[in-house]
């Protein structure tokens, strides 16, 4: 293969997965980039390597105050400590009996946090990895065995965090949305055979139920939840996957009232719209079955709002993976989706602040 003769020498710059890379070629002509990678001399094919034209290659590491682990959980430590006021000691720990941890309670929180926004749902991963290289940075760091003790432990202090986040952001809403979605635990040919909650409060055991929008009969939990037009999760609750969503309804009336829910077809009933209305003026909406009497059509302004309840469980599912289980008992799973849910609550806030759409939580932190 012949290469052409050195005549001048054309620069490019690009960015890469937070990488600032610089490509110096010397062609006489037009030059192509064959790729673009944060390692070039393992990736790039040795032939282009080799070539004359080429005369070096230099990546260099560019420190994003936002692109580390140890930066993201600074920051959301201060957002923690900003809503802690009554929650917590002067040394960020819930007041109790014994000795004073150095590793503090709103860092556990903290971490476990930061993890979520990481799409980090594996505590191995998190302590044998992620968290090797800021170990100067992190002296007080707890091992993973306590971390995964005193997460189950704090999950109340962290949904108390939640919910005065979601206040600070959506506190005057009368309009709310409320869904359900399956969370598995195992697969259905397992369900038998899982320990989950058989030991403890038998209440708390998952059972078999199915997903109408699936098409499909899973065992585990029903993740209900309630949000406002802005997409806020104002409160959430799990329950069997064999209790039908319209029971859900019945905790809602001792917190709401005054205001208008819209939900699904799941959520029909007449006899509980009538008593939500007379006992807490909840007006709950539900759009008609084809083969119900008295059927009127679908009001379209309702219908594409209600798709925002909807972009949240797909959030839940890609970004915090919250179908995905790694819990052995229920306590585990309960603060596992209550870590997820704040999560989702702590980005949304970071854009809230920042006067940016809330719902664009992905690159909230970057």
């Amino acid at each position: 293969m012949k290469y052409p003769q050195v005549s001048h020498i054309i620069f490019f710059c690009f960015t890469y997965r937070g990488s600032y890379s610089l490509l110096i070629l010397s062609t006489n002509s037009s030059c192509k980039i064959v790729s673009i990678l944060e390692k070039p001399n393992h990736f790039l094919p040795k032939s282009f390597m080799d070539a004359p034209y080429v005369i070096h290659i230099i990546v260099y590491r560019s420190n994003h105050r936002m692109y580390n682990l140890y930066t993201k959980f600074v920051k959301i430590l201060e957002i923690c400590k900003q809503f802690s006021e009554n929650l917590v000691n002067e040394c960020g720990n819930v007041p109790r009996r014994g000795p004073v941890p150095k590793f503090s309670d709103l860092e556990v929180v903290a971490l476990s946090l930061t993890a979520e926004t990481e799409s980090i749902d594996s505590e191995k991963w998190l302590f044998d990895y992620k968290l090797q290289e800021y170990k100067d940075r992190i002296p007080n760091l707890i091992s993973r065995r306590q971390f995964n003790d005193r997460r189950k432990k704090t999950a109340g202090l962290c949904e108390e965090l939640r919910k005065r986040i979601a206040m600070e952001m959506d506190g005057g809403e009368e309009q709310f949305f409320v869904d359900s979605k399956p969370i598995e635990v195992c697969r259905v040919a397992r369900g038998k055979r899982c320990k989950m909650g058989r030991t403890g409060n038998f209440s708390q055991a998952p059972d078999f139920g199915f997903c109408a929008s699936q098409n499909t009969f899973y065992f585990g939990y029903k993740l209900h939840a309630l949000c406002g037009l802005s997409g806020v999760i104002h409160s959430y609750d799990l329950s069997k996957a064999s209790v039908a969503d319209l029971h859900y309804m019945k905790d809602v009336r001792h917190t709401y009232h005054d205001c208008s829910i819209y939900g699904d077809k799941g959520y029909i009933g007449a006899d509980v719209q009538l008593d939500l209305f007379e006992t807490a003026h909840i007006r709950l909406e539900c759009p008609y079955r084809l083969n119900q009497k008295d059927w009127k059509p679908t009001f379209i302004p309702f219908a594409k709002a209600r798709k925002r309840i909807e972009t949240i469980f797909s959030q839940l599912t890609d970004q915090f993976l919250v179908i995905r289980n790694y819990a052995k008992i229920t306590n585990g799973l309960f603060a596992g989706i209550i870590g997820k849910i704040s999560a989702l609550t702590i980005l949304q806030y970071v854009n809230f602040i920042n006067d940016k759409p809330i719902g664009r939580i992905k690159y909230a932190l970057n």
